[in-house]
């Protein structure tokens, strides 16, 4: 057993950590919508205006704080007024992007905002840069926000909700350097400020704009985007990455893997840490300042579908392997919360790294529902110093931290510790010293099993988060046990 020294530096408060870090996304994507959240109202599932109970009940339990909606590249062929007023005279489309299926529009602004109300969480809008006008995301602002007189305000009331919901969080198009419009940085930076004109703050809403960034390790489009807008017309840029074991042609299975490719995905994974670095180098040269923000709007594991699915609807199980993709990824977001405000998993129910699955009226909470679970109060806490001895681990020239880790002090000067030993096949004993922090208790939780382990149907709790008996506490220091593929949440009481 490896024996490692880990140390907290709780005097060196470093940066807030903005509970949207831990946001979701939802597209209108196989069926992460319909037949996920939305079963309809006339569902024999129990459910609250179409949307499922249990899903509201089990996203409430992590506390999510922000759900992105309509896409992804769905977004930038979603007109908003197919998606309002009574349901039977909305207009079909095809969803040319995912699968060639008929969207009935059932699920439109009303349904996605009355949920996030329900969930108690910031709806995140992504608006139609790549097909829409200036009118149309203009007028859908004024639809949702404006308390006053006008045509849309009116249309609004007409369609059954007299008072405006509140819109924090835009984006302005969705990947455009690819399926929002192939365009060239340059051309987005001009069509990004002549849209972001029309956005207004209407009867005290203020919004939070939110420009395309770069494709993964697109570096110059981070630079030419940067070098063309300004913090007052845009508050982040967002950046998309996913983890794939293999390539965009043969992605791996969720379930079925070696060794080798379990290693070469974790490190794959820890890459996000590089590129986050190197984009916030680049913006500094921009904005000294810090003024604008990343949104890791899209990450996660991205495999093959399950067989015999719809290759368009990107459904896939959920393992321990995801477990520790998404302990390493959160990690690192808190790590660079100075920068990251924002990162939203990709996505919430059936697609991709899902938190949730589901089948008819049976649910499944996944490995990854379970991190989010033990990752929740570093929400809106304070990231503190922490550095642990390395030790690396991983395939021949593919070598990692095997310990991942973040520390933040909330509000009542409570401390959490999670950590994720992203080895599989060695135990790893941690001492950790708190310095001046003086812990009156201690609790923990783990994360751990075989690294395919995983929930089904039909076995649903193969894989949750328990209570730890494997910590010890003495006054300023702790000691805890990582078994292999874990993650491990603890939690020390200020005395």
């Amino acid at each position: 057993m490896t024996k490692l020294k880990m140390t907290v530096n709780p005097d060196n408060r470093k940066s807030h950590i903005n509970k949207e870090i831990y946001g979701h996304f939802s597209e209108h994507l196989g069926r992460c919508i319909y037949n996920g959240f939305y079963v309809g109202e006339d569902s024999e599932i129990s459910n609250k205006n179409g949307v499922r109970t249990d899903i509201i009940e089990a996203l409430k339990e992590i506390k999510i704080p922000v759900l992105r909606w309509p896409g992804g590249c769905f977004a930038d062929e979603y007109h908003w007024k197919d998606g309002i007023g009574e349901k039977s005279q909305r207009k079909k489309m095809i969803n040319t992007n995912w699968g060639g299926v008929v969207e009935d529009n059932s699920f439109g602004t009303h349904e996605f905002m009355n949920m996030c109300e329900e969930l108690g969480c910031e709806p995140y809008i992504s608006g139609n840069v790549g097909s829409g006008t200036v009118q149309e995301l203009s007028e859908w602002i004024e639809y949702m926000t404006f308390d006053g007189v006008s045509p849309m305000a009116e249309l609004r009331r007409k369609n059954g909700r007299e008072k405006p919901w509140k819109l924090k969080y835009l984006g302005i198009g969705n990947e455009n350097w690819g399926c929002g419009g192939n365009m060239r940085p340059e051309y987005y930076a001009d069509v990004y400020k002549r849209f972001q004109t029309f956005c207004k703050n209407y009867s005290g809403n203020e919004l939070y704009k939110i420009a395309c960034g770069p494709n993964a390790s697109d570096y110059h489009w981070t630079d030419v985007l940067m070098a063309n807008i300004n913090s007052w017309q845009a508050r982040a840029i967002s950046l998309h990455y996913y983890t794939m074991p293999g390539d965009w042609n043969s992605k791996g299975s969720a379930t079925d893997f070696t060794t080798e490719a379990y290693y070469r995905t974790i490190f794959r994974t820890r890459f996000i840490e590089d590129m986050i670095i190197r984009h916030a180098e680049i913006m500094s040269k921009h904005d000294r300042d810090h003024r604008i923000g990343i949104a890791v709007d899209e990450w996660g594991g991205w495999y093959d579908v399950e067989p015999g699915t719809n290759p368009g609807f990107l459904y896939q199980q959920n393992t321990m392997r995801d477990a520790i993709v998404a302990a390493v990824n959160l990690n690192i977001f808190n790590e660079h919360s100075d920068r990251v405000v924002m990162a939203n998993i990709a996505q919430c129910v059936n697609v991709l790294q899902s938190v949730i699955l589901t089948e008819g009226e049976k649910l499944v909470l996944t490995p990854t529902y379970f991190v989010f679970k033990l990752f929740r109060d570093h929400q809106d806490a304070t990231l503190v110093d922490s550095y642990i001895e390395p030790y690396n681990i991983g395939n021949e020239g593919e070598k990692f931290q095997a310990v991942t880790k973040s520390v933040s002090v909330d509000q009542n000067g409570d401390m959490l510790i999670t950590l994720a030993n992203c080895s599989i096949d060695e135990d790893i004993d941690l001492d950790i010293s708190t310095g001046s922090f003086t812990a009156s208790d201690v609790s923990a939780q783990i994360l751990t099993g075989e690294v395919h382990a995983h929930n089904t149907f039909d076995s649903p709790k193969n894989v949750e988060a328990v209570e730890y008996q494997g910590v010890k506490l003495d006054s300023n220091s702790v000691s805890v046990c990582l078994p292999k593929c874990s993650v491990v949440s603890i939690k020390l009481k200020k005395q």
